[in-house]
């Protein structure tokens, strides 16, 4: 629960005062929040921009991701912010297709098989007796 309904909730039983101070606001901000009106309801997404999303998904086989998803519905004329498509994406249960083969860099250096690893010289040594000392 947040701070501010909680101190409301039990505003009869303990001083606001008191409570603001074991909570770690001021009292200036609660009574601000209480002469502030309540934030609207969330209303549903609209479904246009979900189907345009869904046919664009399908048109290009899977293959748009988010970003390019969010451009081409931009496009049409659809206002859709990315973490809202990004939600809806996930909860679709829809995952574009890589179609990057071999991302990564190609590995230049070849170790050679015949290549001997240098001994290891610290291991012959005596065992330090201070700090700092090999």
């Amino acid at each position: 629960m947040k701070r501010f309904p909680f101190i409301a909730l039990h505003a009869q039983r303990w001083p606001v005062r008191q409570q603001c101070q074991v909570l770690g606001v001021s009292p200036s901000g609660y009574y601000a929040w209480r002469k502030r009106a309540p934030a609207p309801a969330a209303e549903p997404a609209p479904v246009a921009w979900q189907a345009a999303a869904q046919r664009v998904f399908t048109t290009h086989a899977g293959r748009y991701g988010q970003r390019r998803l969010r451009a081409q519905l931009r496009r049409e004329g659809h206002a859709v912010g990315r973490q809202r498509l990004r939600g809806w994406l996930s909860r679709s249960g829809l995952r574009a297709i890589c179609t990057r083969v071999g991302t990564r860099p190609p590995r230049t250096t070849q170790a050679a098989p015949q290549a001997i690893a240098a001994a290891n010289k610290l291991a012959t040594w005596p065992a330090a007796t201070a700090l700092n000392q090999i």
